[in-house]
């Protein structure tokens, strides 16, 4: 009888364990359940035909993938609430606006579940050079949140059709569409561009024109009587839009803490200095104000600075208990990702996170050889309602035309908007990237509007007088990637062997989420179809993926 008993119960552990076996392992074929496309042809998130694995191990090109090696939990792929943007959809009528903020935000959109946010003035608001906190004779005691909620007036801005529209009421806009849905997150994440201007050593709030071959210093620095004074200034306003039923989820000390040739509103910071101030101002004063489970995320720019700093804040333990993680840019070049100083970042500090906070198509129109300024090739603005511009080697970036040296510029030659974008996001989310965020969602046909003229690229673009509204091929590739990469999801260890493919023939990454769903992520940058074999653990199914093209894989395992 006492064998009978242990016999069932080993069948049964055995049983168990075989059922719980993931499908790369089962001698079961499993089948696609959902192939997403979105491509220079036309399709826009279109379904594919399923595919079914079976046995062996593939040859030829090669994406394999391996879910038993997980890396990084994910927080989210999204976009950017800005002043600019908000201005552009009070031009709308409030039916349509509505319209465009269910795709960005809801289920049937993009439904994008992280996003960005500044504090106070940057260089897309509509004016600038405002703070919170403008008067330098009664300290804070003045501060107010007004700027952001205070609307356009249509006697001073042709074409307002609301009033009242601003970019708290945006802000507010999104979560409302979130609140209604199962899956409801958006986390926030707040950037100041710079303290109010009397905290600061320049007393203004930037001063063009650097020194030459100097683009720092131009911003200014916080003065030594300020410096606790600018961690209260963070804290009021975390408590301002926490009034205002607004939970922001992470923030940072300053948005591009190197400067920015004082074109526009910014403080330096340097890695020395602002270790200084999280350890011993703004950590402690986020922790006595009840924000102990904010995201803090030191640096805020372009990838390439990144080790400097975190070998500074993520080496000393008085810092690093108030910081999560560090915050990136992609501006240092047009192609290249970084990521192998992520990898480097990464196993030196495994606990600490890396969040791409900005990212756009930059200096919208910039003269460069062969480039969007080619009277042969190219009419002005023709980026909008054009999605050959998109697609292909049409855009230029800020590297061609800069007043200091040790710039590379042949780190910033002319690239195919969706490439960069895709390449970026696949590549660095395969390299311990937790985050996404693009810059502006929405903005006006010419890239703005923007008070210093520094038009980009949105994923959305609207022309303000015909109220026409554009979805570029970003917008449908970011929300191909947001719908299918979700927080909590988890990275998965992928290996690709490109035979007879260049290096930058085919991108791929992939996440799996508690479903147990494998989302694999691919890019084909090349002008024609490519045949791949996905390899997943003994089995191996043979895909297409169309020219010039973004293709998610999702296989229930």
């Amino acid at each position: 009888m006492r064998k009978n008993i242990l016999k069932t119960l080993v069948f049964i552990i055995l049983l168990a364990l075989y059922s719980g076996c993931g499908a790369n392992e089962s001698n079961n074929p499993v089948s696609t359940y959902e192939i997403l496309l979105t491509s220079a042809s036309g399709d826009k998130l279109a379904l594919q035909d399923n595919v079914t694995f079976r046995q062996g191990e593939a040859e030829g090109t090669v994406i394999h993938i391996y879910p038993d090696s997980l890396k990084q939990t994910i927080d989210g792929i999204g976009t950017s609430f800005t002043e600019s943007s908000a201005y552009v959809l009070a031009h709308l009528d409030k039916d349509m606006r509505h319209q465009v903020m269910e795709k960005i935000f809801s289920e049937t959109g993009a439904d994008f579940t992280l996003a960005r946010t500044h504090i106070g003035a940057c260089d897309f608001s509509v004016k600038g050079r405002y703070s919170y906190a403008d008067k330098e004779e009664d300290g804070l005691e003045s501060f107010d949140i007004a700027p952001d909620k205070e609307g356009f007036s249509a006697k001073e801005y042709a074409g307002i059709k609301d009033e009242t529209y601003d970019l708290l009421p945006m802000i507010k806009e999104a979560l409302a569409i979130k609140n209604r849905q199962q899956d409801n997150q958006l986390r926030i994440v707040s950037s100041a561009w710079t303290a109010p201007a009397w905290m600061k050593d320049i007393e203004d709030w930037y001063i063009p024109g650097a020194p030459e071959n100097n683009w720092q210093g131009t911003g200014g620095s916080l003065k030594a009587v300020y410096v606790s004074t600018y961690a209260d200034y963070i804290v009021k306003y975390l408590d301002a839009y926490k009034a205002e039923g607004v939970n922001i989820w992470g923030i940072t000390p300053v948005n591009e803490p190197h400067g920015n040739n004082g074109q526009w509103e910014s403080m330096n910071f340097t890695p020395e200095s602002q270790n200084e101030f999280v350890k011993s101002e703004l950590g402690p004063k986020l922790q006595a104000g009840g924000y102990d489970d904010i995201k803090l995320l030191i640096y805020d720019q372009n990838r390439d600075g990144i080790e400097d700093w975190t070998d500074v804040i993520f080496a000393d333990p008085e810092s690093a208990q108030y910081v999560y993680g560090v915050a990136v840019h992609w501006y240092e070049s047009t192609f290249r990702v970084y990521e192998e100083i992520f990898d480097r970042v990464h196993e030196k500090y495994p606990e600490f996170g890396i969040i791409h906070t900005e990212g756009c198509i930059d200096d919208l129109g910039k003269d460069a050889p062969f480039g969007v300024a080619d009277p042969e090739r190219f009419k002005e603005s023709n980026w909008f309602d054009n999605d050959e511009f998109w697609w292909n080697d049409n855009a230029t970036d800020w590297g061609y035309t800069v007043p200091w040296e040790g710039v590379k510029v042949e780190d910033h030659p002319v690239y195919t908007p969706v490439h960069r974008y895709a390449r970026n996001i696949i590549v660095s989310l395969d390299h311990w990237v937790k985050g996404w965020i693009d810059w502006n969602i929405v903005l006006d046909r010419n890239g703005g509007p923007n008070h210093v003229g520094n038009f980009c690229g949105a994923p959305i673009m609207i022309d303000t007088e015909t109220q026409e509204i554009y979805y570029t091929p970003v917008y449908y590739v970011l929300a191909q990637f947001s719908r299918t990469i979700r927080p909590g999801d988890q990275a998965v260890n992928t290996q690709m062997q490109l035979t007879g493919l260049g290096s930058d023939a085919l991108h791929a990454c992939a996440t799996l989420n508690a479903d147990n769903i494998l989302s694999v992520q691919l890019l084909n940058t090349t002008d024609k179809p490519i045949i791949y074999n996905l390899q997943i653990g003994s089995q191996f199914a043979e895909v297409e993926i169309a020219a010039n093209a973004v293709q998610t894989v999702r296989i229930q395992l």
